[in-house]
């Protein structure tokens, strides 16, 4: 693995992305981050969330209405997406457990290496708003 220098952006990205639960897009992280580097481009932002991913200090949550979201809580949780309004949710402990983990391992014969769960459907607002 190649050694990675510090970056002062870098921490940035991770202290802003850290300090909100949007589970943000490449362009929300690019916007916050002018405030703070005005001359950073969209390509370093994407370039450190890659890093960041690569370091398993944020992750991929999946795509929602065709932009990539993140979350910087990388602690074992679900999420949820909303069909309607594109929101995402964390389910915190709602996540399989090791043991669960392990007992689909053996009775299938694999390793699991990762693991997501995601549940999808209408969030609270747009059910009240027949959305």
């Amino acid at each position: 693995m190649p050694i990675v220098r510090h970056s002062k952006k870098r921490d940035a990205m991770l202290e802003l992305m850290r300090g909100t639960k949007c589970h943000p897009t490449a362009d929300w992280v690019y916007q916050g981050m002018r405030e703070i580097f005005p001359d950073i481009s969209l390509g370093t932002v994407y370039r450190n969330l890659n890093q960041l991913c690569e370091e398993r200090l944020v992750m991929r949550v999946g795509v929602v209405d065709g932009h990539e979201r993140f979350d910087a809580d990388v602690s074992p949780h679900a999420h949820f997406f909303c069909e309607c309004c594109g929101a995402v949710l964390d389910l915190p402990d709602n996540a399989p457990t090791q043991t669960y983990l392990a007992s689909l391992s053996k009775q299938y014969g694999f390793v699991a290496e990762s693991h997501e769960f995601k549940v999808h459907g209408r969030c609270n607002d747009c059910v009240e708003n027949k959305n």
